[in-house]
């Protein structure tokens, strides 16, 4: 009783199938695997540009800036 066979999993899907039809769950497969297709690719651009090491352009020139930060308090 705590799992369920192949027949009702596929009575699921039929029903699911009859509810959806096919062109809607074929459009949301195709959005998904685009995502997880995206989600990968900056994945792989992510470690990419953190393997990249400075130039000294872009390093900080050793100045200190010092600045006070105030809040605005809302009426």
């Amino acid at each position: 009783m705590g799992s369920f066979s192949i027949w009702h999993w596929l009575i699921v899907l039929v029903i699911v199938m009859l509810v959806f039809g096919t062109k809607k769950l074929r459009n949301i497969g195709e959005d998904l695997g685009g995502a997880v297709k995206g989600f990968k690719e900056g994945m792989k651009e992510g470690d990419k540009d953190a393997a990249k090491p400075i130039s000294p352009d872009q390093q900080l020139d050793g100045k200190t800036i010092d600045a006070e930060a105030k809040v605005k308090e809302k009426v």
